[in-house]
């Protein structure tokens, strides 16, 4: 529910604004002049600020001046009420980044179109998605509404895929994005000489398959379920909206994205640097992390695990031994427990 804060010091004018405004839905904080209403403003912000502009103790001007100069109300929309004899003053309060103004006397339908107006033209992204829960769809929605992005594509249909089915092979060409919502998909690149090497491994809340969108090459992996997994397709067209529509829908998509381009370079780095403990070391760290109480235990067979490292499975089974020996992790038929994950991270190879 939105908040509106009604700056007016007229009682009955303040007491029925406030009244059309409850019943349109919102939640409305009043205040009698300029003064306490900065006060209850700055107690809880609001969506919206009706200010009156001729008020004793603060007027409207002084109430706009303190909004913009505190970085805790910036930016917040702001509508001035005035009398048809201040429409000459007006122009100062525009000029100090009012929004809007209505003019006394004012109608239901003019005060309400007002406000909707000013709120859809305010409205932001949130800071943070929470993409293991609805976070996605919430998202799209918020990008929709903020971006003008009226074409974005309503179907977001749920496709399950079947354990070790592919999803694309290495030379297709890219259509969509995909969002995995339940299960796991390994990314993996074959080597001249067939050695299979896991360039990503995605868990429910990752997108993935997007880096030859934005080149416009075809895949150079391929995608594989790990397990029966559901995924969200989001069309090419759509991809590219997001990015490019809008700049606050570009910035926080491409924040959604970036986690899992730096992890792939840090996996290339380490591959490339690291001894063959380091990057066990590491590699059953990352996916220990991802572990629950519920499921403690790393369930990836022993060549997938090689090649999430970049190595033979010899050399993976004999390092996973040593480690067991040492105390690090357990081995059970069912998968392996990480015991001692601060002694695994500190340790020195």
């Amino acid at each position: 529910m939105k908040t509106i804060l009604l700056i007016e010091d007229n009682e009955a004018l303040r007491e029925n604004t406030a009244e059309i405004l409850e019943l349109a839905g919102y939640a409305v904080v009043t205040a009698e002049n300029g003064k306490v209403g900065v006060e209850q403003a700055l107690a809880t912000k609001p969506d919206l600020v009706i200010c009156d502009i001729m008020m004793p103790v603060l007027d409207g001007y002084g109430v706009l001046h303190i909004f913009n100069q505190n970085p805790q109300l910036s930016g917040v929309p702001f509508i001035f009420l005035t009398a048809k004899t201040e429409r000459t003053d007006l122009r100062r309060g525009m000029e100090l980044g009012a929004d809007d103004y209505l003019t006394k006397p004012f109608d239901e339908t003019e005060l309400l179109s007002a406000i909707t107006s000013r709120l859809n033209r305010f409205q932001h992204l949130k800071a943070e998605y929470n993409l293991q829960a609805e976070g996605l769809t919430e998202f799209l929605n918020d990008a929709q509404a903020v971006g003008n992005l009226e074409s974005l594509s309503a179907d977001r249909r749920v496709h399950t895929v079947r354990r070790k089915q592919d999803i694309y092979v290495e030379g297709d060409e890219p259509i969509r994005l995909y969002f995995l919502k339940s299960g796991r998909v390994k990314t993996v690149k074959t080597t001249n000489a067939g050695k299979e090497l896991i360039t990503g491994l995605y868990h429910p809340g990752d997108f993935f398959g997007y880096l030859s969108l934005l080149t416009q090459t075809a895949y150079d992996d391929s995608a594989v379920a790990l397990d029966d997994a559901e995924l969200v397709y989001i069309p090419k067209h759509d991809f590219l909206q997001l990015l490019t529509r809008n700049a606050e829908v570009g910035q926080q998509f491409i924040r959604l994205l970036a986690g899992r381009v730096s992890e792939r370079e840090q996996q290339l780095l380490d591959m490339a640097y690291n001894s063959i403990r380091r990057r066990v070391a590491d590699t059953l760290l990352h996916l220990h992390e991802q572990t629950t109480a519920d499921a403690p235990l790393i369930q990836l067979s022993r060549d997938d695990m090689a090649a999430m490292v970049g190595t033979a499975s010899e050399s993976l089974i004999r390092t996973l031994s040593e480690f067991r020996q040492s105390g690090y992790v357990d081995l059970t038929p069912q998968g392996i427990r990480v015991v001692q994950p601060d002694k695994l991270r500190a340790a020195n190879w």
